[in-house]
């Protein structure tokens, strides 16, 4: 299958919006859940979030990769300078391995029709290429590890650990269950 992957910006808005559909892919969430504290993300839980990650498309930053197949929007990789993503520092679990500057990949929304079909592991590929085109030297996710068989969809919105290692990802820390994986993004 031939992917086209393109930067999230406010002329791809109607794609990404096409693509997340009215639930905003998962519960409302726009890709908000690691950018603001939990009692804010409730409160603008579904069309709040949509408008806060809506400014942040308008203001001239990039959040993330759409992924294309036949000029249709079918997946969706959130990766961004760590910074941007604050909620990671109140995690025990994630908190930062060093002190080296980093981007992160937090987030996957595959349309159903394509589930299961390695679409991550190449948007981690392209997410590669897109930080090192913005001149991003590391590459970290927080991905989950299915305990036993297969995890339902709606679970794996940060990655399986296993298409980040696929991607050439490796474990730089584990605090908890949850790995934290890295790659040289140059």
């Amino acid at each position: 299958m031939k992917l086209k992957f393109f930067p999230l910006t406010p002329e791809r808005w109607q794609d990404f919006e096409a693509l997340f559909g009215e639930r905003g892919a998962c519960g409302g969430c726009w890709c908000m859940w690691w950018r603001v504290p939990r009692a804010q993300w409730t409160a603008q839980k579904g069309e709040g979030n949509k408008k806060a990650f809506r400014k942040i498309v308008n203001s001239g930053t990039c959040p993330g990769l759409l992924a294309y197949c036949g000029g249709r929007p079918v997946a969706w990789c959130a990766v961004e300078p760590r910074e941007a993503y604050p909620v990671l520092d109140r995690s025990p679990a994630l908190k930062r391995v060093d002190d080296r500057p980093v981007w992160s990949v937090t987030c996957f929304f595959v349309a159903k029709p394509w589930r299961r079909k390695g679409l991550t592991v190449q948007l981690l590929r392209a997410a590669k290429r897109f930080v090192r085109e913005r001149g991003g030297k590391t590459l970290e996710g927080y991905p989950m590890e299915p305990r036993k068989g297969k995890m339902p969809d709606a679970f794996a919105w940060t990655g399986l650990a296993s298409a980040f290692g696929q991607a050439g990802f490796k474990e730089a820390a584990r605090n908890g269950f949850r790995p934290i994986l890295r790659c040289d993004a140059r």
